[in-house]
C-alpha cells in the first residue's frame, strides 16, 4: 500500500468547513486514499456519517 498526504479545504455539502485540514492514510489508490481520509474528517470532527464530505484538492502520493 502506498502512503497518501492530504492538505487543503475540506467542504460539507458544498460549503467549506475547513480551510486548511490535513491528514495521512495509507491505500491502494488515490481515490480510495481520499475516501479514507473524508472518513477520518468525520470522526475527528464528530460529524454523523451520512455527512457528505468531500476533499476539493487532490491527494499527494509519498514515498
Amino acid at each position: 500500500m502506498n502512503r497518501y498526504e492530504y492538505s487543503g479545504p475540506v467542504m460539507e455539502f458544498d460549503k467549506y468547513i475547513d480551510r486548511d485540514w490535513s491528514g495521512t492514510t495509507y491505500a491502494p489508490t488515490a481515490k480510495k486514499a481520499k475516501s479514507n481520509l473524508a472518513y477520518q474528517y468525520k470522526i475527528k470532527h464528530n460529524k454523523c456519517a451520512n455527512a457528505k464530505i468531500s476533499l476539493p484538492e487532490d491527494v499527494v502520493e509519498v514515498r
